[in-house]
């Protein structure tokens, strides 16, 4: 386990996060957050498991990390669908997931959100693209497991822009709305007009996955064929992290991620005044994520070597 490179908020680990795990303290993270290598039938070069083999491998890190966290600190998993070898039926290896964490691992589950992703390509090709027999896979499961059954967590944080009908409603409420109880059982008070910044954000995130002007894709763009660098192939987008940083923890709090791949969280995490961990596996991949944390690639390229040969790195 070697910390490669810290900023004034975080520490980047490349190494096995089960050690790194291991090495905190009881009840000190608020939040560990990460999507690790799904469950996919083509194996990927970062890394992935088989399905028969992955709920147990995953659940290793689950049971090490709800000792780790705070009685009011969340664990958030993002796990991508997958089919059955050969067949166009469905994996049930994220469902899997779900069960023996909350029945076995004593997680609770929070609530479940689902990430749509609309910019994602039809997959996979064998029964979309060419069988035509199924639609493309836009949607990864998101579970948001609570060490107790109240978690931090605060809706405000994340309030989402009003739709143009609520905004017309908020101008002349009277106009738009009479308070009265619905036929569906729902009693809409006078309160439903007022202005509380914005509204409650649903369960299903729409967040497009097409970011490509961060530091760290125009640094890689400009220097990583010449270093034989290697971009990390299934970055999440930022505001993914931004959203569970923001909604479950405070300033200051402490964000994990253990799979850390090119290190979206911990940079988001810094942007948001939260203190950070990450740790990742592939060294190529946990050493060109300081590119988030840079400016232009001259700077990058002498990190980059520096770390190569063995040295830590200070920003």
């Amino acid at each position: 386990m070697k910390n490669i490179y810290s900023t004034k908020l975080g520490k980047a680990y490349h190494g096995d996060s089960l050690e790194l795990l291991r090495e905190f303290e009881d009840n000190s993270i608020n939040l560990i957050i990460t999507s690790p290598p799904f469950a996919l039938l083509r194996k990927k070069e970062y890394g992935n498991k088989d399905e028969d083999e992955y709920v147990e491998w995953l659940a290793e890190f689950g049971e090490i990390a709800r000792d780790k966290l705070k009685d009011d600190g969340s664990l958030v998993i993002d796990l991508g669908g997958a089919y059955r070898k050969g067949l166009p039926v469905r994996s049930l290896y994220n469902y899997r997931v779900l069960i023996h964490f909350c029945d076995v691992l004593n997680y609770h589950l929070a609530e479940e959100f689902f990430w749509y992703n609309p910019s994602k390509l039809p997959s996979p090709i064998a029964w979309v693209n060419k069988g035509k027999i199924r639609a493309k896979d836009s949607v990864n499961t998101i579970w948001w497991f609570s060490k107790s059954e109240r978690p931090k967590a605060n809706v405000n944080n994340v309030l989402v822009p009003y739709s143009k009908s609520m905004k017309k409603l908020l101008v002349n409420s009277e106009k738009y709305y009479t308070p009265k109880e619905r036929p569906s059982g729902h009693n809409i008070s006078e309160k439903f007009g007022r202005d509380n910044g914005g509204a409650i954000p649903s369960n299903l995130l729409q967040i497009a996955n097409t970011e490509s002007n961060t530091n760290y894709f125009k640094i890689y763009k400009e220097i990583g064929k010449k270093l034989g660098i290697k971009s990390h192939p299934a970055r999440f987008p930022s505001k993914l992290p931004e959203f569970f940083i923001k909604f479950l923890t405070d300033e200051e709090d402490l964000v994990v991620d253990i799979f850390a791949g090119s290190n979206t969280t911990g940079r988001v995490a810094e942007d948001l005044n939260r203190h950070w961990i990450s740790c990742e596996l592939n060294e190529d991949y946990a050493t060109a994520s300081i590119f988030r944390f840079l400016e232009n690639s001259i700077m990058a390229e002498n990190m980059y070597k520096k770390m190569k040969n063995g040295d830590k790195v200070d920003l």
